[in-house]
């Protein structure tokens, strides 16, 4: 069950095996995790009006009930990611058709009673079942009272309901009461982790991330950052600016960003701008404007490093060629 707030900051986990008659899960999305999906959220344990993860940081939102596996664009969601079941079991039910977009207080009453969006709840027996949320509209495969095994493809993931960005929502419970995988039994302790999971391998937790880097010739608009829409594949050697920027998830107050621009002759510019408020999504972008009749011709890489505490807590690189 859900423990009460923590009041250190840990970033491990051990791995251990479930107890037995519980569940073994595996991720619910086919991607690479830390590569091109990440979990941007975890189930709140803070049982007040604030949020906090397993590990007592705010990877969370006040009474959050799942695992937030997300993908960095809405591009990628297009192009279809799979959705696929942590465990087997039985379907014991199944909602589709409603539309794939970010969730505002413009479109809230709509989802009212619904806020899980399409979806699939399994039932794995002995009490345990899991639900999978915000799916694609149209997407899913499988109706209720099938029996699917470990690794099935339910859909694909979307962004319907309650959902601000493109990601599968992960809840387990046993008998109607939400379990966090990452501390099923409630014995974790911030200095003191816990090695029992529900995980067959416990996914790496991570305190925060750079979900893209893109080039641009201007400040791009951040809907076009979140959409995939704002990076260029290709800029010419005199377009009015060169700007890298980066998309992240997990800041937090005082947390720095910093980007590297190289180019043919060296750097370009290094820049760096402190956080101030925490952000569970967020971009910065850096740019210098052309003096001159064209960018020297060649190789351009953007870095964007996010630091907390003097520690690099992820970096991300792209790419570009002006000719």
């Amino acid at each position: 069950m859900i423990r009460a707030v923590c009041t250190a900051f840990t970033l491990t986990l051990a791995a251990g095996m479930p107890a037995a008659g519980d569940p073994v899960l595996t991720p619910p999305i086919d991607c690479d995790l830390g590569r091109d999906c990440f979990i941007q959220q975890y189930v709140d344990h803070d049982p007040g009006p604030g949020a906090s993860d397993y590990l007592c940081a705010p990877l969370s939102y006040d009474e959050h009930t799942g695992t937030d596996f997300g993908l960095p664009t809405l591009q990628q969601m297009q192009a279809g990611v799979n959705v696929l079941a942590s465990a087997p079991g039985t379907v014991k039910g199944v909602r589709d058709g409603m539309v794939d977009r970010a969730y505002s207080a413009a479109n809230a009453e709509q989802v009212t009673g619904r806020e899980c969006g399409n979806g699939v709840v399994i039932d794995h027996g002995e009490g345990w079942e899991t639900q999978y949320c915000h799916m694609k509209r149209g997407s899913i495969t499988v109706r209720s009272g099938d029996t699917v095994q470990r690794g099935a493809v339910l859909g694909q993931v979307g962004i319907s309901g309650r959902a601000q960005f493109p990601h599968v929502h992960l809840s387990v419970r046993h008998n109607g009461e939400t379990i966090d995988p990452f501390d099923p039994d409630g014995d974790i302790t911030c200095d003191a982790p816990d090695s029992n999971t529900l995980w067959r391998a416990p996914p790496a937790y991570r305190a925060g991330g750079i979900l893209d880097v893109g080039f641009s010739d201007g400040i791009p608009a951040y809907d076009d950052v979140k959409s995939g829409r704002a990076a260029k594949a290709a800029l010419p050697a005199d377009a009015p600016a060169l700007v890298v920027y980066g998309y992240a998830f997990g800041g937090q107050l005082g947390d720095k960003i910093r980007v590297v621009l190289t180019g043919p002759t060296g750097n370009v510019l290094d820049q760096t701008e402190t956080l101030e408020k925490g952000q569970a999504q967020f971009f910065r972008a850096v740019g210098k404007r052309l003096k001159g009749a064209a960018w020297p011709s060649g190789s351009y890489t953007g870095t964007v490093t996010l630091i907390r505490d003097g520690r690099q807590i992820d970096t991300r690189r792209a790419e570009i060629t002006l000719r």
